[in-house]
C-alpha cells in the first residue's frame, strides 16, 4: 500500500536516501483510481527500495502549487531530493514500473 503523503511529512520523505514517488490525486478523478491499485502495487514490490506514496490534493493544496501540478493523475519522481521524472495522466504498470526502475540506475 502506497503512503499517504501531506504537505507536513514530505519535506522530509525527499530528504531521506531513497528515491521517492509521489502520486498527485483525487477522490473524484476517474483516471486517478484507474492507476491507484498500479501504485500500490508498485509501492509493495519495491518497498524496500523506493518510498512510494500519495498525496490528495483536495486535503493537501501546497505541494501541487510548489509543482505546479494542474492535471491529475501526476506522477512525480525524486532522486537524491531532486525533480528527475514526472508522469501525466493514466499509464500502464510497464510504463510506471519503468519509471521507477530508472530512479534505481
Amino acid at each position: 500500500m502506497a503512503l499517504q503523503i501531506t504537505d507536513a511529512s514530505f519535506s522530509d520523505l525527499i530528504a531521506g536516501d531513497k528515491p521517492v514517488v509521489v502520486d498527485f490525486w483525487a477522490e473524484w478523478c476517474g483516471p486517478c483510481k484507474m492507476i491507484s491499485p498500479i501504485v500500490d502495487e508498485l509501492a509493495g514490490e519495491y518497498a524496500d527500495r523506493v518510498v512510494i506514496g500519495k498525496v490528495n490534493v483536495d486535503e493537501n493544496d501546497g505541494l501541487p502549487v510548489e509543482y505546479g501540478i494542474r492535471s491529475i493523475p501526476t506522477l512525480l519522481f525524486f532522486k537524491n531530493g531532486e525533480l528527475v521524472d514526472k508522469h501525466i495522466g493514466a499509464a500502464t504498470k510497464a510504463v510506471l514500473e519503468d519509471k521507477v526502475k530508472a530512479l534505481l540506475s
